[in-house]
């Protein structure tokens, strides 16, 4: 009897993890070796994921983390490189993915969930801008920040959308101009995140937080993050208009009516997220 070699394939490992607690779902970045830089797939995952999560009614809040000792370096830029022999030199790939992750920064924002980034290390370019892009953030004291794009002679430009919504004006410039890493207590005074915590807790507080959102009113909490973005584009009378409008329908919804006779009769609420 002849042996045979069976050829065992390699189990492919998953690049985002999704992991369900409750009504709390928790997406992980998991391509430490490649220090979770956003790859082509792994950009596609998170969008993928925000949208399927969009339209489901038993998340409440979600939680971006990171697997390994690094949060995210940024754009994969060996991935990014490989394109350089194209006829383009890689013009039209560069779009698509410069593209592609903007789009997929702004489903964040334009999610109805709440979104807490959980920062356990580095987050750098890129990965800078998806803890901006955030809502929140809980960063661990052993993280760092930067836009060093500046260093290699590309400048951070898509970064800088979204941290120059969080950071004053000459910090932000600070940051993108010098590349210098910024300590995770200076972030949370620059407003870039909200909580410092021990190395090593930061997922359970980031899971924490979203679990104080995630017993609100969902109904609530979907109008006011929708409202927060659009009325800070806008000048002060025209926020003020809008803002009104959005309580004056707010004051209409079911949970507004359920919250405020629970708050004077000094009860518990039960929400119906309507």
């Amino acid at each position: 009897m002849t042996a045979q070699r069976v050829a065992v394939q390699a189990p492919t490992l998953e690049i985002l993890t999704r992991e369900i607690l409750d009504s709390v779902v928790v997406l992980t970045l998991n391509r430490p070796a490649a220090r979770n830089s956003l790859s082509e797939g792994l950009i596609a995952a998170l969008h993928e994921a925000l949208n399927a999560i969009q339209h489901d009614k038993t998340v409440r809040a979600v939680v971006i983390a990171a697997n390994g000792t690094v949060f995210s370096s940024g754009h994969d830029l060996k991935e990014l490189t490989a394109r350089r022999s194209d006829p383009d030199r890689g013009r039209a790939y560069f779009a698509q993915i410069m593209s592609s992750c903007s789009a997929m920064m702004q489903a964040i924002v334009r999610s109805s969930k709440p979104v807490i980034a959980a920062v356990q290390g580095v987050a750098t370019a890129a990965g800078c801008q998806l803890v901006a892009s955030c809502d929140l953030a809980v960063a661990s004291e052993a993280a760092t920040f930067a836009t060093p794009g500046v260093d290699i002679g590309l400048f951070c430009s898509t970064p800088m959308v979204a941290l120059s919504r969080n950071v004053p004006r000459k910090h932000a410039m600070h940051m993108l101009l010098t590349g210098e890493p910024v300590s995770a207590r200076r972030a949370q005074e620059l407003g870039l995140v909200n909580a410092v915590v021990a190395p090593g807790t930061e997922r359970d507080a980031a899971i924490a937080l979203a679990n104080s959102i995630a017993r609100k009113s969902a109904h609530a909490v979907k109008i006011g993050k929708e409202a927060f973005y659009r009325q800070i584009e806008m000048p002060l009378a025209e926020a003020y208009r809008y803002a009104a409008e959005v309580m004056t329908e707010n004051m209409l919804a079911r949970d507004a009516e359920e919250g405020i006779n629970a708050f004077i009769e000094k009860r518990d609420p039960t929400w119906e997220d309507r």
